[in-house]
């Protein structure tokens, strides 16, 4: 739908580009721009929009916009500015329901970064049916958090058979340091466990069941996972929400489909110092001066030296089984919390503005909105996507 909206002025705007990711971003969209590319950075400071944009590679057609969380009408006109929108002003339950209601009001498609499963749940209740009526489409989730997952579940299950029960365990391992957009993101969550809870109850009383298939996504337990030689621990993020979600829309995921998403960790005391860790964070988010001292320790903006990003890297691991066949597969890339998130989110809103994808609106994921399209768009841009083994 976005491409058919050649009336408005911008093909893609980037809301929060003054910020460490958005900035990241916008580099390289300047960097990777398709001939013709009509698109603007957006922001509250009109200052420091024009520092960035004289920044930028042919940052003079680059267009500014300024628009303010505060200030709704200004929110409400880079929808009506932009075939798509994406957003790295976080965190999303502070400051982003207004943008995902005028996009799904305007018919703009919506990306984000969010890892909030409060959010997304709100947004899916809120604006689901909107967007549909308006062709909008709104994708949540369009960093590490969640599109390795997500579409590493996808390639996994495009190399198994059709048609049979499958089963996806993903395994991630990494080096990097976490944003501090995402370190805000996470102590918002943990302080808020009751709404958080509450959200995912009244979106499952509105979405539509599944009839005649089955996906699911457990919590599985701690163990020592021979298949990747290390210990697994249940990652308590959005990642297998969001695989879940991909699992029920589309029916290449089987009958009956079951994905468990794990870190992996190769020594058991660096695990269990790990569970304490986040076990301790959750607990410290419950009192708000614990949490404000934690809050002050790594802000919204603030991220690691290009050093420090240069050394980082992930690797998401999948095992899938069904039909008599177990498959082996691989995503992997450089510094997931900054320079593979700007890479992913930005190929992300170029696959919704320029490919020809398949038709969808509401709230949908990667998946189901950009498979294999963004797949391919990730892979051209140095993402590794392969099989290791089939067996």
């Amino acid at each position: 739908m976005s491409r058919l909206r050649t009336d408005r002025p911008y093909d893609i705007v980037l809301f929060g580009a003054t910020g460490f990711v958005g900035a990241l971003t916008a580099e390289y969209l300047a960097e990777h721009a398709p001939e013709g590319l009509r698109w603007a950075i957006a922001a509250r400071d009109a200052r420091r929009l024009e520092e960035l944009r004289e920044r930028l590679p042919g940052g003079a057609e680059v267009g500014l916009l300024r628009a303010d969380v505060a200030e709704p009408a200004t929110v409400r006109a880079l929808a009506e500015h932009a075939r798509v929108v994406a957003t790295t002003v976080g965190p999303y339950g502070r400051y982003g329901e207004d943008l995902v209601a005028a996009c799904a009001d305007t018919g703009a498609d919506y990306l984000d970064l969010c890892g909030e499963p409060e959010f997304v749940d709100l947004t899916y209740v809120r604006h689901d049916a909107r967007a549909r009526e308006t062709g909008a489409r709104l994708v949540h989730a369009c960093g590490f958090d969640s599109i390795p997952h997500d579409l590493g579940a996808y390639f996994t299950v495009r190399q198994l058979p059709e048609g049979v029960p499958l089963t996806v365990d993903g395994f991630v391992t990494a080096d990097a340091t976490f944003s501090g957009g995402t370190f805000a993101s996470a102590l918002d969550q943990f302080a808020r466990p009751r709404q958080m809870f509450a959200a995912a109850r009244d979106r499952a009383r509105h979405e539509p069941r599944l009839m005649s298939r089955r996906a699911s996504a457990p919590t599985g337990a701690p163990r020592f996972a021979p298949e990747v030689g290390a210990w697994a621990l249940p990652l308590p993020t959005i990642d297998a929400q969001i695989v879940r979600r991909s699992a029920k829309a589309l029916d290449h995921y089987g009958p009956d489909f079951r994905y468990r998403h794990y870190a992996a960790v190769d020594r058991l005391p660096v695990a269990l110092g790990g569970v304490a860790a986040v076990a301790a964070v959750a607990a410290a988010a419950q009192v708000p001066p614990a949490r404000r001292w934690l809050s002050d320790r790594l802000k919204p903006g603030d991220g690691p030296s290009a050093e420090k990003r240069a050394r980082s890297w992930f690797t998401v691991r999948f095992v899938g089984e069904g039909g008599g066949r177990r498959v082996f597969t691989e995503v992997s890339g450089g510094d997931p919390g900054y320079g593979e998130t700007a890479k992913m989110f930005a190929e992300s809103a170029l696959s919704l503005a320029f490919d020809d994808l398949p038709p969808t609106a509401g709230q949908v994921t990667t998946a189901q909105a950009m498979g294999d399209a963004l797949t391919e768009r990730l892979r051209a841009a140095g993402i590794g996507f392969r099989v290791a083994a089939i067996r």
